[in-house]
């Protein structure tokens, strides 16, 4: 993310991270990890941009802190009308089925 788009009031990470330290009375990084129950370079790759603020983190600082998601998300500066969990989170898993040209033989036992 670029410094004037940051300047906008765009999509800000720090923000909420220290906002958060400030709220909860926190000396710094390490002490809200510990109060949010997360390791040290989670908030590490937040705060460097290598990672974004997913929704189950944003949980975890809601449980925390008693604020809503939605003021959560304006102090982060998220603007999407709906929050969405990663690619992999929430679809089934699909059954391996067996192709059609391969041989049971050694199910039974029998040799072909």
């Amino acid at each position: 993310m670029s410094e004037q788009q940051e300047a906008q009031g765009g999509y800000q990470p720090n923000r909420l991270l220290d906002t958060l330290i400030k709220d909860l009375h926190l000396k710094n990084d390490a002490a809200l990890c510990r109060t949010l129950q997360i390791g040290p370079p989670l908030i590490s790759k937040i705060r460097h941009g290598r990672l974004p603020v997913s929704a189950s983190i944003l949980i975890r600082m809601h449980e925390t802190t008693g604020r809503s998601i939605r003021e959560l998300r304006q102090v982060l500066g998220d603007r999407r009308a709906k929050y969405r969990f990663g690619d992999i989170m929430g679809k089934p898993k699909t059954p391996k089925v067996e192709q059609a040209g391969e041989s049971r033989s050694s199910d039974t036992g029998m040799s072909a």
